[in-house]
């Protein structure tokens, strides 16, 4: 089949490699000029166990799976990662029930490895660390998302794909022929194709509402969570991740690491109607509240404003959190089309996971 893939994040650069691994002729569109600009490049790089998911669902099987696909792959295409574990803290008595309900739903997930300490084993192991528990997960680590997607982009292109930049598609229509695409940009058209994916993040649901034909109803709604980060201004005081209890949309202040060497903490949650890229130094405040609960000797004035990424919601403040929501022909009668919607964390550690489900679907 001819394949277009909407969307140069690492998701969609997961599925076209996929796709075209498995034969198929594919195009990616992308509306910026370069891969992963939007949610890809804007979050912790994470590469999560599986902990937070509920068994059974969506986010849990392709956490675990992508996250065993992902170690291996970044093994064999030289791509920069670490397993540098993380600890999920209790900082309150109140708090020990909900690690421990954590812990045991990755033990239920297939996450391996994970272990409850007690206060002082936890602090023996990060002496900064203050906290009443822990449960340790050797499986999280870091990742390089940026040669993560590059390493997808090049067995792509070798594969026989391309990545067409600064191409906005702006409607889908069906035919007897397949797929008829309409793009923008400098040299605007259209094209027929067999099938498409609609990889394109934020921008899924305004892309769902373009395609001719496309039940209304089943478009689910976009709801933006922005995460702020601060980066800490001096050397690393903690050698693995350190994740407090969760907190309504999203899994608290955390600390992360990154390849280089620097630490940083975040993302918080801010609500927010349109898309937004500042970061507000005043949100500092809560920031420091925060970590001191389990960081207490954080000093004054060591977090500077970082860099912020907007999380694709498809639930808001007060709601359940929603599963990943992937929809083929089987769930909405249309051949050759599959969308990808709230596509958030763990997005990145499930990649290329999804990409074998979306492939599957096309077939």
């Amino acid at each position: 089949m001819q394949v277009l893939v909407v969307g140069a994040g690492v998701v969609g650069l997961a599925v076209a490699r996929a796709a075209a691994q498995a034969g198929h002729d594919v195009i990616v569109a992308e509306a910026a000029g370069a891969i992963g600009t939007g949610t890809s490049s804007r979050n912790s790089e994470v590469i999560h166990a599986g902990i937070y998911y509920p068994p059974g669902s969506v986010r849990a099987f392709h956490c675990v799976r992508g996250r065993r696909m992902l170690y291996a792959y970044a093994e064999t295409h030289g791509v920069r990662h670490r397993k540098c574990g993380k600890l999920l803290v209790a900082v309150r008595d109140a708090e020990r029930a909900k690690i421990e309900m954590l812990c045991a739903q990755a033990t239920a997930n297939g996450v391996e490895g994970m272990t409850m300490l007690s206060a002082a084993e936890a602090m023996a192991l990060e002496p900064a660390l203050t906290c009443v528990a822990a449960a340790l997960s050797p499986e999280t680590g870091i990742v390089d998302s940026h040669g993560l997607m590059l390493a997808l982009q090049g067995d792509l292109e070798d594969a026989g794909g391309v990545v067409a930049f600064m191409t906005p598609v702006t409607g889908l229509t069906p035919g007897p022929a397949g797929w008829e695409v309409r793009y923008g940009g400098t040299e605007p058209g259209s094209l027929t194709v067999d099938a498409v994916v609609n990889a394109a993040g934020l921008g899924a649901q305004a892309l769902a509402r373009a395609i001719e034909g496309y039940p209304a109803a089943r478009v689910p709604r976009l709801v933006l969570a922005k995460g702020n980060y601060f980066q800490y201004a001096g050397r690393p005081v903690f050698s693995r991740l350190i994740y407090p209890a969760p907190v309504e949309g999203g899994l608290g202040t955390h600390v992360t690491l990154d390849l280089a060497g620097r630490m940083r903490f975040g993302p918080d949650v801010e609500w927010i109607a349109t898309e937004s890229y500042d970061v507000d130094p005043a949100r500092a405040e809560k920031f420091y509240a925060s970590i001191r609960t389990y960081f207490p000797a954080l000093p004054d004035g060591a977090l500077t404003p970082d860099y912020c990424g907007i999380r694709p919601k498809l639930t808001g403040p007060g709601e359940p959190a929603a599963d990943f929501l992937v929809e083929g022909p089987a769930e909405h009668g249309l051949a050759g089309l599959v969308n990808l919607f709230g596509i958030e964390s763990p997005g990145l550690t499930s990649c290329l996971s999804l990409a074998d489900d979306v492939v599957a679907r096309l077939a």
